[in-house]
């Protein structure tokens, strides 16, 4: 008996180019721009805070000071962590599908069918999202995304990319945390299951 997935056309925002077997995952445009307007709006605010400030115009100069002080380098931390996110053509994420399935990263290689668990967490001390790959063979491997891919752009790229070669064990832990009705009413995907003998 063999057994295919098919998937209907998902509305996501991810950035997925499908050459041959490999599929390169970048992060959206719409969170390219919203990480540029976050981290660069940071910044920049922090500047208009100090010069209004240190203008002495208003009643509120000093907490306009102390404002742009402390938020300066916090948006300068967190614009370093993010930098090299906005590199051109950068690739968050490579799935060969040359029947064995594996995922590709900086760090080694990862057979799909080795995975045990998969989430997206975000790293307390930098606030970016990773991918957190755990291995039956207790390897921890974490791919950084640098929040250029939102919650739902992740499930749909597991449930469609990477769920179909997961062992059964692995597919039941995938399901426990994806929300499959939530991802047909906010984007439109749906998976769908066939049997052929």
């Amino acid at each position: 008996m063999t057994r295919f997935i098919q998937f209907k056309e998902a509305k996501v925002l991810v950035n997925a180019k499908q050459e041959n077997n490999v599929i390169k995952i970048k992060g959206s445009k719409f969170m390219y721009g919203w990480m540029a307007s976050f981290v660069l709006g940071g910044l920049i605010g922090c500047f208009f805070l100090l010069i209004e400030g240190f203008s002495f115009e208003s009643k509120y100069s000093f907490v306009y000071i102390f404002g742009g002080i402390v938020f300066f380098p916090i948006f300068l931390y967190l614009t370093l962590w993010s930098l090299p996110g906005f590199i051109p053509g950068k690739t968050l994420l490579t799935i060969s599908d040359d029947g064995n399935g594996k995922i590709i990263t900086k760090k080694g290689t990862v057979f799909i069918e080795n995975i045990r668990n998969i989430d997206l967490i975000r790293n307390p001390l930098n606030l970016i999202n990773d991918i957190v790959i755990e291995t039956f063979d207790n390897k921890k491997i974490k791919i950084r995304t640098y929040n250029l891919l939102d919650d739902l752009d992740y499930q749909v790229i597991v449930d469609k990319y990477i769920f179909p070669n997961m062992t059964e064990n692995a597919r039941k832990v995938w399901d426990r945390k994806v929300n499959l009705a939530l991802l047909l009413k906010e984007v439109k995907y749906e998976r769908q299951e066939h049997k052929i003998d």
